[in-house]
């Protein structure tokens, strides 16, 4: 045990995470130079096409130190989005060291802290690296003071490397051989390991990752699963290098695979533990479990794909264990799924996901968050979708989210931003120079108004340069009401939303275009309007396809024009009041993509 070394990859996005894993796994010999592509770890097209990361992914690598010992590392590469936060804490509760890389061209940013605060709290040895120190704007020196003003180290501590070039590889390992203490555990006591993740292979059943905390598995063991209560056999453990190589037994320290030739994915949970049937440990307190930020409905364009996308979603969840979702109904989309995501980016690759892995098109509603409302009897009602908001007649007051928003920029955006975040009901809490170019802003900010497209705006006006986490606050009482979109007099259930009462009017007219532009016409008058209770706020008409009915009326009187058009009129007046007005997909998709 004294030479295995447990360590994860965490930084903020685009720093060289990647990049700087793939040039340990050269360097260790881990991947031939054959099989060795950029961004060896990332297995899914999306992360390649994307240039991100989404899933964590662990992998052994050996190392021969200079004291003449060879050493065992578990490496696991994070991702650095905000919304893959999850998957950042369950890979730190498998580790007891991390590199924390830093970007020398451009400096900590708000995700760099997140992740730290995240790794601290685990009590995990913090090694600073500083990457792409090759750039010709790389800014050694003061991002330096930066990481030192950060976590208090020595400026000896930390390592300047270059995941492109090669630079400071050697020394990271040295580094995680000399100042990462080995696991701590017992090989000879009652076997504990911890579950941080899982994948659904269609052959095998489900595969579960796990790092053991205490005790030894050997193949063929009969193990217990704490929190489900059931019982298997292992029929395949083994450790996870580039392809899953197995092995006949493994002991305390170690992170590997187990098969039990588990078929059914609600029977694995992230954050179990695995302990032996004959002689049992106690459970490990894991990691607590997600709280999704953003709700969505997810429905199959075809009734009939139902059940196939609940299978869908629940082999997703198993290798995304931060997907959270309940199965619900809509007047205008059927039966689907109301989905916990911790965030746009997350709704966006979970679509891309279903589409690509299990050939699922699904139409997804527009995204919320949850809010309490309170009836005037007092009682507490949790509102996920505008259709469960109380009668206005009974209803006292409805509660939002808020959130605490941490953003660093350069000093000329700060106009800009705190415009934005104005715009979106934000108070600023304090403005802080780290240095004389960089500046945090913390805000207080509704939860519901970053959901869309705040992330985005943010990047643009900042060109690029502001970086943003949050943590959730509590929830507070806002003005509230529900908008509802009516086609011809009849709601769509699906276009309604719950909106400031300030900011109704305008999200109204907004829908109300959009769906002008993207509503087919019909053979009669279409009305469009937005409404709060009987309200209207916002109009627009999509006139009729028009007929020429008198082109064969070559003379004679008017009368006998004025007779057709008259019959015609009659005729739509009829259409209009039996007439459906159907509401093609790509217009539910494009009014999502509202700004």
């Amino acid at each position: 045990m004294k030479n295995i070394r447990n360590f994860c990859v965490i930084a903020h996005i685009d720093h060289g995470k990647s990049t700087l894993s793939d040039r340990l796994l050269e360097f260790t010999k881990t991947i031939s130079e054959r099989d060795m592509q950029s961004q060896a770890l990332d297995d899914m097209d999306l992360e390649r096409e994307r240039g991100i990361t989404i899933k964590s992914h662990a992998i052994q690598m050996y190392y021969d130190h200079t004291d003449g010992q060879k050493y065992t590392f578990n490496l696991i590469d994070t991702p650095g989005h905000v919304d893959f936060s999850y998957e950042v804490s369950r890979s730190i509760a498998a580790c007891e060291g991390a590199l924390l890389l830093v970007d020398a061209s451009q400096g900590i940013q708000a995700q760099t802290i997140s992740n730290l605060y995240l790794a601290i709290e685990h009590d995990l040895e913090i090694i600073p690296v500083l990457n792409k120190v090759d750039m010709e704007s790389a800014m050694i020196d003061e991002v330096s003071d930066q990481i030192i003003d950060l976590i208090g180290c020595e400026k000896e501590e930390i390592i300047l490397a270059s995941g492109k070039t090669g630079i400071g590889v050697e020394d990271i390992l040295t580094a995680a051989v000399d100042r990462i203490p080995a696991p701590s555990g017992d090989p000879e006591g009652p076997l504990q390991a911890l579950i941080f993740d899982s994948m659904f292979n269609p052959y095998r059943g489900v595969i579960a990752y796990f790092r053991i905390m205490n005790g030894t598995m050997k193949k063929g063991d009969k193990v217990h699963f704490i929190n489900t209560d059931n019982d298997y056999f292992a029929d395949e453990i083994g450790i996870l290098q580039l392809n899953q190589v197995p092995k006949k037994e493994l002991k305390a320290g170690n992170v590997g695979y187990i098969i039990t030739g588990i078929k059914v994915s609600k029977e694995i949970k992230v954050g179990d533990t695995i302990t032996l049937t004959e002689n049992k440990a106690e459970s490990i307190q894991g990691f607590e479990d997600v709280k999704p930020m953003v709700y969505a409905g997810i429905f199959p364009i075809d009734n009939d794909d139902f059940e196939d996308l609940r299978d869908s979603l629940e082999k997703l969840q198993l290798n995304d264990a931060s997907l959270v979702f309940e199965a619900e109904t809509s007047v205008a989309l059927g039966f689907g799924f109301r989905c916990g995501f911790l965030g746009m980016l997350h709704l966006e690759i979970i679509q891309e996901r279903l589409s690509r892995e299990f050939n699922q098109e699904v139409i997804t509603t527009i995204p919320n968050v949850s809010y309490f409302a309170y009836t005037k009897k007092g009682e507490k009602v949790l509102v996920n979708t505008p259709n469960d908001l109380p009668e206005p007649t009974i209803l006292d007051r409805v509660e939002e989210p808020f959130i605490t928003a941490q953003i660093i920029t350069k000093p000329e955006y700060i106009g800009q931003i705190m415009t934005l975040c104005m715009e979106k009901r934000g108070m600023l809490q304090k403005q802080t120079y780290l240095t004389e170019a960089r500046v945090e802003l913390s805000f207080v900010l509704p939860l519901a108004e970053i959901v869309f497209d705040f992330y985005d705006r943010l990047k643009s006006i900042s060109r690029g340069y502001a970086s943003f986490d949050y943590a959730p606050l509590e929830y507070q009482a806002s003005d509230l009401v529900r908008m509802d979109m009516r086609l011809n007099g009849d709601i769509v259930d699906a276009l309604s939303a719950l909106v400031h009462r300030d900011k109704a009017a305008s999200f109204g007219r907004k829908i109300c275009k959009k769906l002008k532009e993207l509503l087919p016409r019909q053979q009669f008058l279409i009305a469009i309007q937005a409404s709060i209770g009987a309200k209207i706020i916002a109009r627009e008409t999509i006139s009729a396809l028009r007929k020429d009915v008198t082109a064969k009326c070559y003379g004679g009187d008017i009368t006998r024009k004025r007779k057709l058009l008259e019959k015609q009129k009659k005729g739509k007046k009829k259409m209009r009041q039996i007439g459906n007005v159907e509401v093609p997909q790509k217009a539910f998709l494009d009014v999502l993509k509202l700004d």
